[in-house]
C-alpha cells in the first residue's frame, strides 16, 4: 500500500531538510529490524508463527517483547511512518493512522481475549507488566 501512494519517489533533497529525511530512514531501519527480530523469535521460541492460523504453542515474553506487547505492530507502524517521512506524504500518514487504529482493533476485540484464553494468568501477569503500545524500556 505504501508504494501505491507514494510510488517511492521521495522528494528531491532540497524539498525535504537532511535531519527529517534521517528520521524516516531511522524509524524504516529500526522498523524493520524489530519485526524480523519478533517475527524469529515467535518462530524460534514460540514454535509457531504470528499468524493466528498457526499460532505459537508456548508465550513469546523475551526479546523486544519485554518492552511492548506488540512490537510487530509497533515496528509495522513505525515503518509506514518512516515512509511518511521520507517521502513527505501526508497520504502514507493518514494510511498508517488507519493502520494503527486497525491494529488497536483487532488486539483488542481477537488477539488479547484469545491470548488470556490460551495461556492463562502467564498472559494476564505479562500484560499487567508490559505496555500494550508504548515501549517501556526499564522495569
Amino acid at each position: 500500500m505504501p508504494w501505491l501512494i507514494t510510488q517511492w519517489r521521495p522528494l528531491p533533497p532540497s524539498d525535504l531538510p537532511g535531519a527529517l529525511r534521517w528520521t524516516g530512514l531511522i524509524l524504516i531501519a529500526a522498523g524493520l529490524a524489530v519485526v524480523l527480530e519478533a517475527f524469529a523469535r515467535f518462530t524460534w521460541e514460540g514454535l509457531g508463527t504470528p499468524s493466528p492460523i498457526a499460532p505459537t504453542r508456548t508465550l513469546v515474553i523475551s526479546g523486544f517483547y519485554r518492552f511492548v506487547r506488540n512490537p510487530m505492530y509497533v515496528a509495522v507502524t513505525a515503518l509506514i511512518f518512516g515512509q511518511a517521512v521520507l517521502f513527505a506524504s501526508w497520504g502514507l500518514a493518514l494510511y498508517g493512522v488507519l493502520v494503527a487504529a486497525a491494529f488497536h482493533t483487532f488486539v483488542l476485540a481477537y488477539e488479547e481475549p484469545t491470548l488470556r484464553e490460551a495461556y492463562g494468568e502467564a498472559y494476564a501477569a505479562y500484560c499487567s507488566a508490559t505496555p500494550r503500545w508504548i515501549p517501556r524500556f526499564w522495569r
